[in-house]
């Protein structure tokens, strides 16, 4: 649990200083549940320059609770939480101040999103709160106040959680999560998992990672885990001490999420990555004629290939379905074999390219339509696709036919400038597997919003 949070101060000399405005939102890693706004009143006058940068004046706080009166709000909502802040040892010292001076000894573990920015998102020309936002796409209104700056705090955190993909964040914060003292752990943690899809981490007591999978319902999915009676899952059942999840909103990044962390993490009880997520492939030549014929074959990474496939009958099927979706010959996708006409030219389906009816030209420009759709080469483009949370929309961007990573952005934003677009982009290996998830999810999702990407930008 984290408590994201944004303090104005009275400015002056070092530990002299009294807060004015406070704002805390406590994040689950997902959403907020719950929040403290307020002003406050310091007891003493704010700078000149305070006032000109925040707007808050002395007499805005005659009226405000003082200190003491809102410390035990500030206790409670921050109880068992990390602090996350831009610049959190400036707030973390100012809060051990205030409380200092009520006699009461108040530290918390922190965070800070300007040092994890500079990891996460490198090679921004600012990390000061209101230039990295707005380079990131994050709305930012009411800056230099409290709730405003906490706001974008907390959508700025949401990203760096996404763009950690060590997951370094996730450990240290199960880490310092509470131990329950429940007997039935398991059904006290499906109680706390949400019906979304998305990837998830089964943790043991130390916080590590044992086992990484991902789901269109994630509570379904860990129950089976709970309740499968395999060698292997009362093995888990017996590690487990708690589950922490991301959302994605959608099954694709769900599928590049798993795949990628996996590898990355190798936890315990994943199975041993050796192979490839697919085994036959799509590939092309052209023959004496001149025609470009389609060949179904095993998958070699060696040669390059238009699409691949989990299986053969998976290929034979989508091979069908491409040719009669581009009026192809049967003869020339190797589907049907002997001498002459096709079948399929009998039924005005086939437009003679077997017969060398149909001219070279024509036949192979549907073929090359097809290789554009299915295999993305040399395209830029952006899949858009759900987001986490209604006001939101997911991304995943392709340059020059290499799959560069996924982000997400709020529905009023528009993605029209490239640069902006790499920001909030979380980077990702573009591997033959995650080539092979993206090409596979494609095909099955038609009604997908694709963005052409210009070059010049």
């Amino acid at each position: 649990m984290y408590a994201i949070l944004d303090i104005e101060t009275t400015g002056g000399k070092y530990n002299e200083e009294g807060v004015t405005e406070i704002a805390i939102y406590r994040f689950d890693g997902h959403k907020v549940t719950d929040q403290f706004i307020s002003l406050v009143n310091p007891e003493q006058p704010i700078q000149p320059f305070v006032v000109g940068l925040t707007g808050i004046n002395n007499e805005m706080l005659r009226n405000a609770p003082k200190f003491y009166e809102v410390a035990k709000r500030i206790v409670e909502i921050t109880s068992d939480c990390i602090i996350v802040a831009h610049n959190a040892k400036f707030d973390h010292r100012i809060l051990r101040l205030e409380f200092r001076r009520l006699g009461f000894d108040y530290e918390r573990k922190t965070l800070c999103t300007v040092e994890l920015s500079k990891k996460l998102i490198p090679d921004q020309p600012s990390y000061s709160l209101g230039k990295l936002v707005r380079a990131l796409g994050i709305p930012l209104s009411d800056r230099h106040r409290a709730n405003g700056d906490a706001q974008a705090t907390v959508k700025l955190f949401k990203m760096l959680l996404a763009k950690d993909t060590t997951k370094e964040i996730l450990k240290e914060s199960v880490r310092t999560e509470p131990v329950s003292t429940m007997n039935n752990k398991l059904v006290r943690i499906l109680d706390d998992l949400p019906s979304i899809t998305g990837v998830y981490y089964l943790h043991n007591e130390e916080g590590e990672i044992i086992f990484i999978g991902k789901s269109k319902n994630i509570r379904k999915r860990v129950n089976q885990h709970f309740t499968n009676d395999h060698r292997k899952a009362k093995e888990v059942q017996k590690e487990v001490a708690s589950v922490s999840y991301e959302a994605t909103g959608n099954e694709l990044i769900a599928l590049l999420k798993e795949n990628e962390e996996v590898k990355q993490n190798k936890p315990k009880f994943n199975k041993k990555y050796n192979g490839s997520l697919f085994s036959y492939a799509l590939y092309h030549f052209t023959d004496e004629n001149g025609y470009i014929n389609l060949k179904i074959g095993k998958a070699d990474k060696r040669k390059k290939n238009i699409t691949t496939f989990t299986n053969l009958q998976q290929a034979k099927q989508t091979l069908e379905q491409i040719v009669e979706s581009y009026n192809l010959c049967h003869r020339l996708t190797d589907l049907h074999t002997g001498e002459g006409q096709c079948y399929s030219y009998t039924t005005k389906t086939c437009k003679g390219a077997c017969l060398g009816v149909e001219s070279t030209l024509e036949y192979n420009e549907r073929i090359g339509e097809m290789i554009e759709k299915h295999s993305y080469r040399d395209q830029n483009m952006l899949v858009i696709d759900r987001g986490r949370d209604v006001d939101e929309k997911s991304a995943l961007l392709v340059e020059e036919g290499e799959f560069k990573g996924i982000g997400y952005f709020n529905l009023n934003y528009q993605l029209n400038n490239l640069d902006i677009v790499r920001s909030i982009i979380t980077p990702m290996k573009n591997d033959s597997d995650a080539r092979h998830i993206i090409q596979n999810y494609l095909r099955r999702n038609k009604r997908l919003k694709i963005i052409q990407l210009s070059t010049h930008e």
